[in-house]
């Protein structure tokens, strides 16, 4: 290859605006994160330098380049320019790509689809103002999460003590306190500092908060008493954790006993008969089936061993307890830590309460099956489905607990289903109203202590949303609280630890170096 000589001293030097071009190139495009054709073409033109500066060397420079300490600089040049472009290149999907990868557990740092839905759904601005001083990295971090999915969403962090203005505004009396503002709405969601300790941003309250101050109304539920049903206060096999769950998505919730008032309240949305003990009398039997031919709607819980006597409230909507208990052969329960009376499913029907939940787990100790028969104008779904190695047992008492296709029944059965009729009033031919109904074989999964194992939130809460819900939309899966995964060690144990790994490691290894220093020696 000919040069010509005149440009040839001028050659050695192309190095030096291939780097400048390079180097100006790159820290633009990084720094702006926009990588216009100039920036480009700033370092395809070093780059072209670069590689002409290379050939001039390899062309004058033959006998250098065949010395073993050149190729030997040279491997060690191209491995470190190798480091440094790959490098490079992962810093430019990460700046291009800012979508996290969350391998945690239950997806700690990722929303839930339940929160990814509502805030896509943001038709107007809705902002979060938090009164605090010093925000916490992380809580920016679940902000911004959100924020990335709707620019409907904003948020403003403001000290009280210096914007006293927006402080009087929203009434502020607590340093920590974070508000909601929707249209002309505003609304207390969280205090993120309670008993003088820092608490961080819940994303559970922020959902709820967020599907709350969209509501234009307050659903009310109520829970029917009377009939040793499960206590609403907190203690063992209670529902208290289901009714906050519940208070906190903005639903009212009262107790409510037929016998004494005589009348069902007309706002009740939806009435909860949850493991009644005793027979209803039977004037509440008729006002229940009264308010489910007016357009009620009504979640029953309904254990095995009871007899609440519902047939005829049962049979209008072509609803059958079974007697038997469901047993798994699977082994699924056992593996969990459970008896074969417990039931883990899998399987769920296509409907909005459980269409999201797909292979996840929810879990139901002592169970019935539910049977279903055709009647005009109802439409059943499945909610919760065994599958073909679960059986419904009769006999418990026996010692050795096996299927008896001449007693139990075999699987795939329901233990959970939904129901939907349409109503034709008698006084108005041109409306008709819409009635819903969920049977569960089964309240144990909603109680406390069961209510947070697995999705068994998610199914309950999910029913009670559909039932006072006016829509078909399916329902998504809620946000998971991270678990407390700390250690308790006993000073004994922690001084164990600590000896083992400031001492004794450090002179076992220093014993086995000497050990093979002198062995080679």
């Amino acid at each position: 290859m000919k040069l010509n000589l005149n440009l040839k001293p001028y050659f050695k030097y192309l190095f030096i605006p291939a780097i400048v071009l390079l180097v100006a190139g790159g820290v633009a495009g990084f720094l702006t994160k926009q990588w216009t054709v100039l920036y480009l073409s700033l370092i395809f033109i070093g780059e072209t330098l670069f590689i002409l500066w290379l050939i001039y060397l390899f062309v004058t420079h033959r006998k250098f380049w065949h010395r073993r300490s050149t190729q030997a600089g040279t491997n060690a040049l191209i491995s470190t320019l190798s480091l440094i472009i790959i490098l490079g290149l992962i810093n430019f999907l990460v700046v291009r790509y800012t979508q996290p990868i969350d391998l945690s557990e239950n997806q700690l740092y990722t929303l839930s689809p339940q929160s990814q839905e509502l805030v896509k759904k943001l038709d107007q601005p809705l902002k979060i103002w938090l009164f605090e001083k010093d925000p916490h990295p992380n809580d920016k971090k679940l902000l911004d999460n959100y924020r990335r999915y709707n620019s409907n969403f904003s948020y403003e962090y403001v000290d009280p003590s210096v914007k006293l203005s927006i402080a009087k505004e929203f009434d502020v009396k607590n340093i920590g306190e974070v508000h909601f503002e929707y249209k002309n709405k505003k609304q207390l969601v969280q205090n993120l500092i309670e008993f003088n300790q820092k608490q961080p941003l819940s994303e559970t309250k922020i959902t709820n908060a967020i599907e709350k101050i969209q509501r234009n109304y307050t659903p009310s539920v109520y829970l029917l008493q009377g009939h040793g049903e499960l206590s609403l206060s907190p203690q063992e096999g209670s529902l208290s954790q289901a009714i906050d769950a519940l208070k906190e998505k903005g639903f009212k919730i009262e107790p409510l006993n037929i016998s004494q008032t005589s009348i069902i309240p007309k706002d009740a949305d939806a009435i909860i008969l949850a493991s009644p003990k005793s027979e209803l009398f039977p004037q509440e039997l008729t006002l229940l089936e009264q308010y489910s031919e007016q357009g009620g709607n009504l979640l029953l819980m309904i254990d095995p061993n009871t007899e609440p006597k519902l047939e005829s409230l049962l049979k209008d909507w072509g609803v059958e307890l079974d007697p038997r208990i469901v047993i798994d052969a699977s082994g699924r329960g056992e593996a969990l830590g459970f008896g074969p009376a417990t039931i883990v499913i899998t399987n769920y029907g296509d409907h909005p309460i459980t269409k999201e939940l797909k292979e996840r787990y929810s879990i139901y100790p002592l169970t019935r099956p539910i049977g279903t028969f055709q009647k005009e104008d109802i439409e059943a779904v499945s909610l919760v489905v065994t599958d073909e190695r679960m059986w419904g047992e009769s006999n418990l008492e026996s010692p050795e607990i096996i299927f008896d296709p001449e007693t139990d029944i075999a699987g795939p059965f329901d233990i959970g289903v939904a129901l939907k009729r349409t109503i034709k009033p008698k006084d108005n031919q041109d409306k008709f109203l819409e009635a819903k109904m969920v049977i569960f074989g089964n309240s144990t999964f909603a109680t406390d202590g069961w209510f947070n194992e697995q999705f068994n939130e998610d199914v309950f809460l999910n029913s009670v949303q559909w039932l006072v819900n006016q829509t078909e939309d399916a329902l998504s899966i809620r946000p998971k609280e991270r678990e407390n995964r700390r250690i308790s060690l006993t000073p004994l144990k922690a001084s164990i630890i600590a000896w083992m790994a400031l001492l004794i490691m450090p002179i076992l290894g220093l014993g086995m170096a000497g050990f093979v220093w002198w062995k080679r020696r």
